[in-house]
Formats: C-alpha cells, sequence, structure tokens
C-alpha cells in the first residue's frame, strides 16, 4: 500500500476505475471503486499524486481531495488521449492517465475555486439565455442588438410594443426569460463584489493589481491558475500556455507563423486581453513608452492585433511580478508609481 506512489482516477458517475503504480511506474492495481467507497480508498494513500483527467465532475473532485490534504493534478484530456493504446475502457484509460501526469513537461489544467466556477456557470448561462432569446425574436422579425446592456434595455421594449409580431404566448415566455436573465445578472453583479474584496485582501493580487491591465477578477483568476508561476521557467512559456502566441507549423526547416494558439486556460487569456483593450483604449492619453509601443502596434498591425500583442506582455510580466516581484519592472508597466 504504501508502494504507491500514483493513483490515476478515471471518473465516472457511479463507478471509479483507479489506476496505482509504484516508484518504479509499474501497475500495482487497477480496479473499480464505487462512488460512495471513493473517499475511504483515496484516504489510506496520503502521500501518492491523484491524477485526474479535466472532464466533467473533475473541478469537484480535485476540490474535494485537496480540502483533504491530498496531492490533486487536473490532465488536460487532449494529453491524456495520447496514451490511450488499443479497444477503449475504463482500465485502459485509467492507466494512460497515470502514465500521463509522469509526463516531463506537462503543464495541469488549474483547480477553480467554488466562487471562481459559480461566477462563470452564471455568465455562461446569462450568454446561453441572451443568445436563445435573440435567436427566437429573430424568427418574429424583432432584431436585437447585441451586447448584455443593450439586450437589458432593449427587450423590455420589445414586450411593450404592440406593432411587433409577437403573439402573447411568446411575449409571455420572453417576459420570464427577462426575469431570469436579471437574476443571473444580479447573481454575477454580487459574486463580482465578493471577489474584488477577496482580491483587496490578498497580498499577490493586490501586488498584480498594480499592473496595467490587471483588475481584481484578472488577478485572482491568475493567482488560482498558476500561483506563483514557478512552474514556468520564463516568462515567454507563461505566455505560451496561456494560448498568447502564435501557433505554428513546421517541416523541412520551414516554420509558418498562424494565428493565436488558444491554448491554456481561455477564462484567463479571455481577461487578459480584455484588459489590453482596456489598456490600448486609454494609451493616447499617456506619454510613456509603453502606451507609445501600443499605439505603434496599433496602427501598424491593427488594434485586434495589438491587443493580443499587449495581453502577451501583459502575461510576461505577470510571470515577472510573481517570480521577481514589481521593482524589477519599468515603472510605466504600472497602474500608479510604486
Amino acid at each position: 500500500m504504501t508502494d504507491v506512489t500514483t493513483i490515476a482516477i478515471d471518473l465516472a458517475k457511479k463507478l471509479f476505475q483507479l489506476c496505482g503504480l509504484n516508484c518504479r511506474n509499474k501497475v500495482v492495481f487497477n480496479r473499480t471503486v464505487k462512488r460512495g467507497q471513493l473517499l475511504q480508498v483515496v484516504r489510506e494513500y496520503p502521500d501518492a499524486l491523484f491524477a485526474m483527467e479535466a472532464c466533467a465532475t473533475s473541478q469537484y473532485w480535485a476540490r474535494t481531495l485537496t480540502s483533504m490534504g491530498l496531492n490533486v493534478v487536473l490532465i488536460p484530456a487532449q494529453h491524456v488521449k495520447a496514451f490511450t493504446r488499443g479497444n477503449k475502457n475504463d482500465a485502459k484509460d485509467a492507466l494512460a492517465i497515470a502514465e500521463a501526469a509522469h509526463r516531463p513537461g506537462m503543464h495541469w489544467v488549474p483547480v477553480k475555486t467554488g466562487h471562481q466556477q459559480d461566477i462563470s456557470g452564471d455568465v455562461a448561462s446569462r450568454t446561453a439565455l441572451v443568445n436563445r432569446v435573440r435567436g427566437l425574436l429573430a424568427e418574429y422579425g424583432v432584431v436585437m442588438p447585441r451586447g448584455v446592456g443593450r439586450f437589458r434595455q432593449a427587450l423590455p421594449e420589445v414586450l411593450a410594443e404592440g406593432e411587433n409580431a409577437l403573439t402573447p404566448r411568446v411575449r409571455t415566455a420572453m417576459g420570464m426569460q427577462y426575469q431570469a436573465f436579471v437574476g443571473l445578472c444580479d447573481r454575477i453583479r454580487a459574486a463580482d463584489a465578493e471577489l474584488k474584496e477577496v482580491a483587496a485582501q490578498d497580498p499577490i493580487c493586490r501586488e498584480l493589481m498594480r499592473l496595467r491591465g490587471i483588475g481584481p477578477m484578472t488577478a485572482l483568476a491568475l493567482y488560482a491558475s498558476v500561483g506563483g508561476a514557478s512552474q514556468f521557467k520564463n516568462a515567454r512559456q507563461f505566455a505560451a500556455w496561456l494560448g498568447l502566441v502564435p501557433k505554428h507549423t513546421g517541416t523541412g526547416g520551414k516554420v509558418t507563423l498562424g494565428p493565436m494558439s488558444k491554448r491554456g486556460d481561455r477564462a484567463v487569456r479571455t481577461l487578459l486581453i480584455h484588459g489590453a483593450r482596456s489598456v490600448l483604449t486609454w494609451a493616447h492619453r499617456r506619454d510613456d513608452a509603453f502606451s507609445q509601443w501600443a499605439m505603434a502596434v496599433a496602427q501598424r498591425r491593427g488594434k485586434h492585433k495589438a491587443t493580443v500583442a499587449i495581453a502577451n506582455k501583459t502575461a510576461r510580466m505577470v510571470w515577472v511580478a510573481l517570480n521577481r516581484g514589481l521593482d524589477a519592472l519599468p515603472r510605466h508597466h504600472l497602474s500608479t508609481a510604486v
């Protein structure tokens, strides 16, 4: 029992497949465990590394096992697939997870906090609701404006208008959808306020928020995703992990660069790009080197590529701030003087 150093868990609803490896990466066991027995079994291996594929329910189980003091990693699904051999079954899937966990240079999927998952779920639900309502109203000849704020203002006006083609039944249904939309907005607003308070109390988040384009949400997401970012050997590797670099293909010594790779944590990357868009918007009001560089890139390559370039530079500055401190950065990269 003590010889087991790695346990891979193939997640499911009722039956979980556990594959245990020893220090020589040899299979000690590969067996099925019922859902109610899982926590009891994992407690028998307090020093083992528990690896799971990032999939449905993986965030819940990662948080649960972490709260028990266990060492847990989540592996991207595309990396696990490369180690699957032969016909698919639970035992081979668990073995593939265990082998992927020992792959050198592997970057894990970050474990989200409960607050992060709450707000990301509400935002996704709100987006789906808005898109669904816009699509349904379009079938009645009503074109809704894009954007959550404009949607919230326009929908009551559409429902109150008597000259459009909406039937009474559709108006009632859309009214219920609007109330659900307002409820989601209120929950998101409350979660935002709570997360801002948490960020203001955390010293690392306060340091990150000194960087231009980094707000409370981005600071918390970065800290929750990578901690001190010590797993990346340099700032460029960190930016590449976030998908803020061009993807490339190479053969015969010829390398072709393409669009943004969009790998890594999409939520963190999105927050960085939103922050970069804000930096670019206000760059014309500042005369420092960073702002001048941002405007030059926008003029030369367009605002969209400039936004990604700013997000890339911001990610690199985050790595420097986490590993070397804000003193290692030029003063014009900070939102306020240090």
